[in-house]
């Protein structure tokens, strides 16, 4: 709702706010409402050339598991202290997360929204004078004539989108996003957003997080070593991380899907077969522990970035906050059902749980396989052909209005 009205800046420095806010409430807790307030706070596209888009990406993902590791580690280093079992040490590891909202916060309010956001919003000047700051029209003194050839190209690519998807027949509506008919298939794209992130999920990724130090105590190591071991696996995934940035624009988001979604199926089945032996040994207990450390790896690697890329990345422009916000609704929702209901299962039914991850695994491979076309080394406005019907996109692009919109750009190579 406030996606579009404010902007991708403005609600990132809110975002911040309330993470700054809800840290600061929970580090200072004395009781459960306090705890449950400050929860419910913290949880709450400038790329110039195709190619740049999916590394961009991955490292902003890669940045993220960084954090849920170093976490980890903080976690494991204030365990240590002689009064571990008190609260009062797990405050400061609970306010560290203000410190890094802060700065994220601050940082804002020296850059500008996207281009495309204040072409939406009707706001030439500003687009034409962000899409100018990214190109480098002038740098170093000079003007760089052939960047103002490539403005005026992606402003009219982007004019193009937002005129097609003003017709009627693509509006987004609840009944699109259940039975889509629309020429640029809106609804369909919106709903792959949610369900790709709510896969994503349901893979096992959260169980295995809030779960790690169980899972490793229960071979047999003591808590200290099953809270290092923890955080070794987690930094290992934010290695894997680092795999995705130079291949997800050489090898394709949907390959790096399929290919790492195949080779964690085969880890979580190994494990699920190691945990349903009734007997186990202390090798045994072992080998499910470590094939953990692959299954992470390979996730970091395609089911962290490519995800969180694909649906905001396949959304029509003028809804590409709201595929965003799809995206994240599928994320919460799902992380809810699993860590919430897997807690419960593995008092419940113990072992077999992990069946439910190996199963979404498999789903992930083939929805991928069936569902995702790849939009790897092309233009955000290119992507809505991929979805489009056939024709759909040939009169509005060629439409003679076109030019019209184009009339801020003299100003621009004028002044250049």
């Amino acid at each position: 709702m406030i996606g579009m009205p404010l902007g991708r800046r403005n609600c990132i420095i809110i975002g911040n706010i309330l993470i700054t806010i809800g840290g600061v409430i929970q580090a200072a807790s004395y009781s459960v409402p306090q705890i449950i307030i400050a929860r419910v706070l913290c949880q709450s596209e400038i790329s110039i050339q195709a190619r740049e888009r999916g590394p961009e990406v991955a490292i902003n993902c890669s940045a993220l598991l960084l954090g849920v590791a170093l976490s980890y580690w903080v976690s494991f280093g204030f365990t240590r202290m002689t009064n571990q079992i008190s609260w009062v040490p797990q405050r400061f590891p609970i306010a560290l997360q203000s410190l890094f909202s802060i700065l994220s916060g601050a940082s804002m309010f020296f850059l500008p929204d996207t281009p495309r956001w204040y072409y939406i919003r009707d706001r030439m000047e500003e687009g034409d004078k962000t899409l100018s700051r990214l190109y480098g029209v002038y740098r170093n003194g000079m003007t760089n004539y052939g960047a103002v050839a490539e403005i005026q190209n992606m402003k009219s690519t982007i004019m193009a989108s937002l005129r097609v998807e003003e017709e009627s027949e693509n509006k987004l509506t609840l009944l699109s996003i259940v039975w889509d008919n629309t020429p640029l298939r809106v609804g369909r794209r919106i709903r792959i957003s949610f369900m790709i992130l709510g896969i994503q999920q349901s893979m096992g990724i959260n169980i295995m997080v809030y779960y790690m130090t169980r899972i490793f105590s229960e071979v047999g190591l003591s808590d200290f070593m099953a809270s290092l071991i923890a955080a070794l696996s987690l930094t290992l995934q934010w290695m894997g991380s680092w795999v995705c940035i130079p291949t997800i624009e050489r090898i394709g988001r949907r390959r790096i899907m399929m290919l790492t979604g195949s080779v964690q199926t085969l880890c979580l089945f190994v494990f699920v077969v190691l945990n349903m032996i009734e007997h186990k040994t202390d090798a045994t207990r072992w080998a499910a522990a470590m094939i953990i450390f692959p299954y992470l790896f390979f996730y970091g690697w395609g089911w962290v970035g490519c995800p969180w890329l694909y649906g905001p990345e396949i959304a029509p422009l003028r809804y590409r906050h709201i595929g965003s916000a799809a995206g994240l609704l599928g994320v919460w929702v799902f992380t809810f059902i699993t860590v919430f209901a897997g807690g419960i299962a593995l008092e419940t039914v113990g072992a077999r749980i992990w069946i439910w991850p190996l199963v979404f695994n498999v789903i992930a491979v083939v929805f991928v396989y069936f569902m995702c076309p790849d939009p790897t080394g092309k233009t955000l406005e290119e992507i809505d052909q991929l979805f489009a019907k056939d024709g759909a996109l040939v009169d509005q692009l060629n439409h003679p209005s076109i030019e019209k919109e184009l009339d801020g750009l003299q100003e621009i190579e004028n002044s250049a």
